[in-house]
């Protein structure tokens, strides 16, 4: 079972480190405002994504935990 704990934080870090390489790249079409009013749909993805790494993380790992130790 700490095998698969262990297992979803390293997925999970994963992810928010993809996370965090997308951040300066959108940081970067905003400075040369690549984005519009029309052309948001980048940003739009990138919230999501975050979305669901929280939404998943916050529900599984209290899952995997308290399943584990029963």
């Amino acid at each position: 079972m700490e095998c698969r704990i262990i297992a979803m934080t390293g997925l999970h870090a994963i992810h928010v480190t993809v996370g965090i390489a997308i951040m300066p790249v959108l940081a970067l079409l905003a400075w040369q405002s690549k984005f519009s009013h029309g052309n948001y749909n980048t940003i739009e993805i990138a919230g999501l994504y975050w979305h669901f790494v929280d939404i998943v993380w916050v529900f599984l790992f209290p899952l995997l935990y308290l399943v584990g130790h029963r």
